[in-house]
C-alpha cells in the first residue's frame, strides 16, 4: 500500500521543496495550507505530475475545528496517514526588541508555530498507534521542523525563538511517548534556507554568506531540507528518534 503524509505550510517554500521530493519517491500527499485551493492549483498539478495522489487541505493549523477537518478530510480520501511533517511558521509581523515586544506578537506566533503542531501531533499520533496497533507492519513518524533559532538567540524576533525551542523539546516529549509503539519522531533544523520568508533580507544574508556566516558559503536551498525528509520518511534512521538533523550548511558550528 502506498504511503501518505501530510506536510502543513506545503505549498511553498520549506514546505514545497519536501513535496516535491516526497512526491518524486510516490508518496501521496496532503497539502495543508491557508491559501485558498485556486491560489496553489499550479503548485498541486506540479506535484501531481509525479504519478501520485494530492488533495488539498486549506485550513489554519492554530485553529481546533482547521485541525479536525484536514484530518477527516484525509481519513476520507485516503484512509490513512503515516507521516506528519509539522512545517507551517510565521514569523513576527514586526520585529521588535525584546525589550518593546508584544504579548499579541508573542501569541500570533505561538499558536501557530507551537500550540497547532503540538495538538495536530497529539491527534496524529494516536491515528498512527491506531493503524501500528491494526498492523504491526505499519511505518509511519512525525517530522518537526524547527529552525537554528531553536538555539541561536535573536532578540529582535524572541517569540520565533522560543516557538522553535519549544517545537524541539515537543519532539523529544512526543518520541518519548511513541517510543513503545516504534514510531519515531524527529526534528529537522534548517538554517537560513532561500524562501519568500526570507526575501526581505536577500542582500542582508547574501553579505553575511561572504563574510563567512556557514561553513558551506551558500544559501541552503528547500530542496536541501527536503533530501533529508525524504530520508526519514524512508526509514534509513531507523534507531534515532528525538535526533536533530541539522540542515544548515555549518552554521552552528563554533569557529575560531
Amino acid at each position: 500500500m502506498k504511503k501518505t503524509a501530510l506536510i502543513t505550510g506545503g505549498s511553498r517554500g520549506i514546505g514545497l521543496g519536501i513535496a516535491i521530493e516526497l512526491a518524486k519517491e510516490g508518496i501521496d500527499l496532503a497539502i495543508n495550507g491557508v491559501r485558498p485551493e485556486k491560489q496553489v492549483e499550479d503548485v498541486l498539478e506540479k506535484l501531481r505530475g509525479h504519478g501520485i495522489r494530492v488533495i488539498y487541505c486549506q485550513g489554519d493549523i492554530s485553529q481546533k475545528v482547521s485541525r479536525e477537518t484536514v484530518l477527516e478530510k484525509i481519513r476520507k480520501e485516503f484512509g490513512q496517514l503515516n507521516f506528519l511533517v509539522n512545517n507551517a511558521g510565521v514569523a513576527p509581523k514586526e520585529r521588535n526588541d525584546i525589550l518593546e515586544a508584544t504579548e499579541e506578537s508573542f501569541d500570533y506566533v505561538m499558536k501557530t508555530n507551537l500550540r497547532g503542531p503540538y495538538f495536530l501531533s497529539q491527534s496524529v499520533a494516536n491515528w498512527l498507534v491506531e493503524q501500528k496497533k491494526e498492523d504491526a507492519g505499519f511505518f509511519g513518524s512525525i517530522i518537526n521542523i524547527t529552525s537554528v533559532s531553536a538555539t541561536v538567540a535573536s532578540v529582535n524576533r524572541g517569540e520565533y525563538c522560543i516557538s522553535k525551542a519549544g517545537l524541539s523539546m515537543m519532539t523529544k516529549l512526543f518520541a518519548a511517548r511513541l517510543g513503545e509503539y516504534d514510531i519515531p519522531v524527529y526534528e529537522v533544523r534548517p538554517g537560513v534556507i532561500e524562501t519568500d520568508m526570507t526575501a526581505g533580507v536577500k542582500q542582508k544574508y547574501d553579505k553575511l554568506f561572504q563574510e563567512g556566516l556557514s561553513v558551506q558559503p551558500r544559501w541552503g536551498q528547500p530542496e536541501d531540507v527536503g533530501k533529508v525528509v525524504l530520508a526519514l520518511v524512508k526509514g534509513l534512521f531507523p534507531y534515532s528518534t528525538g535526533e536533530v538533523i541539522m540542515v544548515d550548511g555549518g552554521l552552528t558550528i563554533p569557529r575560531l
